[in-house]
């Protein structure tokens, strides 16, 4: 069950907006260090209270920051952040970056709502692979094999390493040479394997302005799971449903990854009329996303349970760049049980040769 209030939450945001109206930069890391270490908390905050009043240290959280806690869980707000913000130049900025914080789980809440068997809907156990990770051939930060390892010790049976396209060079997209040398090694991987574990070879394509892809047919093709995602125009005000229309219509087209490209607490992502794009996409069978980074959470629950509501197939993905951010896989299952996703929607859960055959059904539109 999730809590009327996600006390974590609450102070996190709370921080990161002191820090955005500070002048010194050292103070303004400081903030955020401390807001990024409350909201990756696993406990909420209620539970580390002492009986003399006081918390149990928490890490790379200073006294200043400890006062905004203690107001927050004594009162429910913070006198010293009001203060702070009121008097400062940023008030407007502070006060836009406050509407771009809904629906975000703390790792507290994400291990509240997962704990709570009554709840129908995914649970770890039915999860068996991670559909989006990158790895060092993009902007990821570990091997083919260290990833192998990290799925194996979650317990998975497959997974799909989805490097970002070569259209996309601030993420250093991988180039289609680099795409067929990870190829060869995935195969040597799966042949080792074969008993235990099975990578997918994907890609994360970049969607552009017109709704078409980075990457031809031909070389889509050459992967077994093609995910499209949005990577710009993320703060235009403008509705962009043609776009997203058009890219998950695309033949070849698995999963509509991240789909908004929201940011916490700095970028609204896309706006588009997603009841359309949802119906879309459950017509001609394409996934979309909830992506588990914790600054993405996107689609957020509530989107996620319109979407099911338009009938659509769910992938829940940790979008991973090492091995410890696998865990936020976690994150995509508790905003799914939120919404109260069935197993059975959500391709995650499927078998292997259950997911291979629907992967294969895109080109077959």
């Amino acid at each position: 069950m999730r809590s009327a209030l996600d006390t974590n939450a609450k102070v996190g945001a709370l921080l990161r907006d002191l820090a955005a109206v500070q002048t010194s930069q050292q103070s303004k890391w400081g903030y955020k260090r401390a807001a990024a270490a409350i909201l990756d908390l696993d406990e909420p905050l209620e539970s580390l209270l002492q009986s003399d009043g006081s918390l149990r240290k928490i890490p790379h959280v200073g006294p200043s920051s400890l006062r905004v806690v203690h107001e927050v869980l004594q009162t429910g707000r913070s006198e010293t952040v009001d203060h702070a913000v009121g008097g400062s130049t940023k008030a407007g900025e502070v006060a836009r970056r406050r509407e771009l914080r809904d629906n975000f789980l703390s790792s507290a809440q994400v291990a509240e709502v997962l704990r709570f068997q009554k709840r129908r809907g995914v649970q770890p156990k039915h999860y068996r692979g991670d559909l989006q990770m990158h790895s060092e051939y993009s902007d990821g930060r570990v091997s083919l094999e260290q990833i192998v390892g990290g799925c194996l010790a979650r317990g998975y049976a497959y997974c799909a390493v989805t490097d970002h396209s070569y259209g996309l060079p601030i993420a250093h997209g991988v180039s289609m040479s680099n795409l067929q040398k990870q190829h060869a090694e995935i195969d040597a991987l799966n042949r080792r394997y074969q008993a235990r574990f099975h990578m997918l070879k994907g890609i994360e394509a970049n969607i552009l302005a017109d709704g078409t892809l980075d990457m031809t047919a031909a070389e889509l093709r050459t992967v077994d799971v093609v995910l499209a995602a949005p990577h710009s125009k993320l703060r235009v005000v403008h509705d962009q449903t043609a776009r997203m229309l058009a890219a998950v219509s695309l033949p070849g087209v698995n999963i509509l990854a991240h789909p908004r490209g929201r940011k916490f607490g700095t970028r609204p992502g896309i706006s588009a009329d997603w009841d359309q794009v949802f119906e879309r996409a459950a017509t001609l069978g394409v996934a979309v996303e909830i992506d588990g980074d914790p600054s993405r959470q996107d689609l957020d629950f509530e989107l996620a349970q319109r979407a099911l509501q338009a009938g659509c197939l769910f992938a829940l993905d940790s979008d991973a760049h090492s091995i410890e951010e696998l865990r936020y896989a976690d994150t995509a299952m508790a905003h799914a049980r939120l919404a109260g996703i069935p197993p059975a929607r959500i391709v995650n859960c499927w078998a292997l040769n259950k997911l291979r055959d629907w992967l294969g059904e895109a080109w077959r539109r």
